[in-house]
Formats: structure tokens, C-alpha cells, sequence
């Protein structure tokens, strides 16, 4: 039987996930995401199958390009600030792209640098649709355990100067997530 474990950033991302339902709160960053999901995969995992349990990284996301708006599923994390082309100059990979296994065709670019700069967003928005900074981290973590992941996000904001209203904003975004969960999942006992 398929477990789930939501994964959010923050509580008031997950505000309205069901209970029953385990939620983990990372922080900020892909640093902190990586490292907290890394610890509650270690601990989930203990005498269970890695497919036996799929990560919901939900949250809140900036849309890069106009007009986006409402609840996205990407099926490609970018690590948008590291400089991929002089590691791999080196001759290392970088995995700066990572795949995200039902996903809806969009790409969310995420790093740990909060996005209110336009030439920023444009610069980001040559590559993907959407942005925030945890996302990278968790399906890293996921894949190194091979436990399933989705990304499942909702645009709070465009990524640009509005995006310091981003505390306002985020409980429309968790009641949208937490219905999708609810509708996905359904009420766990």
C-alpha cells in the first residue's frame, strides 16, 4: 500500500493538508530541504520498500512567465544558481536538471536566492516556467533514496517586487494544496 509524506517549506504551506497525512517542514533553501528530507526518509524508510512511499514537495511558486497562474505539477527541477557550464567546463556534471516522474511538461527552476529582480526573473524565465527554492533539494534527496516525488505547486506571486507580499499570499495558495492533496490522496486513517 502507497504511503504518502507531504514535504512544504514552511507549516502555512501545508495548513490545509488532511491529517493523518505526515507533513514535513524543511526551511528555506535547498540546503535545509535536502538535509530535512534526508533525515525523514532515513527514519520513513526503516523496514519499508522505497516505492512503497511518494513524496508531495507542495508549495507555494513564483510564475517567471506572465499570465501563469493557479496549480502546476513540474516534471523538471532546474538548479538555477549554480554555474552548471563552469563545473562541467572542469569536467564534472553539475545535475543541474533533474526529471520529475508525472509531471505536466513545466519547469521550475529553484535556487536559494528569492526572486524579485526582473532581470532576474526574465533571465530564469529563458529556461522555466515557474521558481522557488526548495524543490531542487527534495527531488535530490528523493532520487538518492529512491523514493517517488512530485512536485505540486501553486504561483503565489510573478517573482517580481509583488513578491514581498508573499506572506499575505501564501494561505490562498495552501487551501489549493491542501484540496489537491485531499482530492489525490484522499483522507489517510
Amino acid at each position: 500500500m502507497t504511503e504518502y509524506m507531504v514535504v512544504s517549506a514552511i507549516r502555512a504551506e501545508a495548513k490545509y493538508v488532511p491529517e493523518g497525512i505526515p507533513v514535513v517542514v524543511t526551511g528555506i533553501g535547498k540546503t535545509a530541504a535536502a538535509v530535512a528530507v534526508s533525515k525523514a526518509l532515513a527514519k520513513a524508510l526503516a523496514g519499508r520498500e522505497a516505492a512503497d512511499l511518494v513524496v508531495l514537495n507542495v508549495g507555494t511558486t513564483g510564475a517567471l512567465r506572465d499570465g501563469m497562474a493557479g496549480l502546476y505539477l513540474p516534471s523538471e527541477v532546474i538548479n538555477h544558481d549554480i554555474n552548471a557550464d563552469a563545473v562541467r567546463a572542469i569536467g564534472l556534471d553539475p545535475q543541474e536538471s533533474l526529471k520529475v516522474e508525472g509531471g505536466d511538461g513545466s519547469v521550475l527552476a529553484s535556487g536559494d536566492v528569492f526572486v524579485t529582480d526582473p532581470v532576474i526573473r526574465t533571465r530564469l524565465a529563458e529556461r522555466a516556467h515557474l521558481v522557488d527554492m526548495e524543490a531542487y533539494g527534495v527531488v535530490y534527496a528523493c532520487r538518492e533514496y529512491g523514493v517517488p516525488v512530485r512536485l505540486v505547486k501553486h504561483v503565489s506571486d510573478s517573482a517580481d517586487e509583488a513578491s514581498m507580499d508573499w506572506p499575505a499570499l501564501v494561505d490562498a495558495s495552501a487551501k489549493v494544496l491542501g484540496e489537491w492533496v485531499r482530492s489525490e490522496v484522499g483522507q489517510v486513517r
